[in-house]
């Protein structure tokens, strides 16, 4: 059985630890405020580039021109697979369901004979895929606990260039969707090629119009000056759309990792109470045995000496 002074020594260190999950799980919410209002400023920007681009695509579907972004490869022979993770672990299984899910799609690829690149964000995966083997074709990492969008925009600028160019024939991205603190799952959408559907999808906003009908009318006739050219504009506009999609699973990855990393925190200092109480019930043991254990040896001295 521990001494007193052992069981002593282990509720110090304990309530310690405690100390520290509990400044974590503050800083985590207070970094998880931040990402959440990110999150809900991203928004608008995103609503203006989607009606930008149905305007201008519809321009350049009327002079027949076509967007490689939108454009898939006659054959997939290679598939790039991004996976954002964190830089940081203490965030429960926020960083393995990534990873987990990134070999799952990788075997899924490999068995239909297709040829899987890597392209990771953030040091835990950089770790782990590293650990496995695997070739990483792109690293991004130091930024994943407040992205900005010039982060994305290297991202997605180097995913635009290599589908382009062929490299890869269609590109995968994992990351965690924010729902709530408790709330996270694991999201997995073709960035490249661009699907139509997404990019012109339902619930983009009309444009507002002129209350007054002379005007309305104008507006219904008006005719378009582009500079540049539609079909220039339309490219732009869709290196802008990728790297906003890489943003935003960026923004929700981050969210993600902060409420994880929260309820974590909170959960490891929900256990280190337990464990505290535990650990003084065991020394109130050890010290009354202790005790109980001196009144024997007292009465064993005493009755030695009244038999001398």
């Amino acid at each position: 059985m521990a001494t007193q002074k052992e069981v002593k020594n282990r509720i110090t260190s304990v309530k310690n630890i405690r100390k520290i999950t509990r400044a974590m799980e503050m800083v985590a919410a207070a970094r998880l405020r931040r990402a959440e209002q990110r999150i809900d400023r991203m928004r608008p920007y995103a609503q203006a580039i989607r009606r930008i681009t149905q305007q201008v695509a519809d321009a350049a579907a009327q002079a027949g021109n076509r967007v490689a972004l939108l454009q898939q490869h006659d054959e997939v022979r290679r598939v790039g697979i991004i996976l954002v993770t964190g830089d940081r672990g203490l965030a429960g299984s926020f960083n393995t369901q990534i990873i987990r899910a990134g070999g799952q799609l990788q075997r899924e690829l490999e068995a239909e004979g297709k040829e899987v690149l890597y392209y990771v964000v953030g040091r835990r995966g950089n770790s782990a895929l590293s650990f496995r083997g695997e070739t990483i074709e792109g690293s991004f990492t130091g930024f994943t606990d407040q992205p900005s969008f010039a982060n994305a925009r290297e991202i997605g600028d180097r995913l635009a260039a290599s589908f382009v160019d062929e490299e890869v024939d269609r590109v995968e991205l994992i990351y965690n969707r924010y729902v709530s603190p408790l709330t996270q799952y694991v999201r997995r959408h073709t960035l490249l090629p661009l699907a139509e559907a997404e990019v012109f999808g339902e619930g983009v906003p009309e444009p507002e119009k002129p209350e007054d009908p002379e005007l309305a009318e104008a507006h219904q006739r008006a005719e378009w000056i582009y500079e540049p050219e539609p079909e220039d504009a339309l490219r732009d506009l869709f290196e802008e759309y990728v790297n906003l999609s890489v943003y935003r699973a960026l923004l929700e990855s981050a969210a993600s990792e902060h409420g994880a990393r929260m309820t974590a925190m909170r959960n490891a200092a929900e256990n280190a109470g337990d464990m505290i109480d535990r650990l003084t019930l065991e020394m109130n043991r050890v010290r009354q045995a202790e005790i109980t254990q001196e009144i024997l040896e007292v009465v064993g001295g005493a009755e030695a000496l009244g038999a001398g």
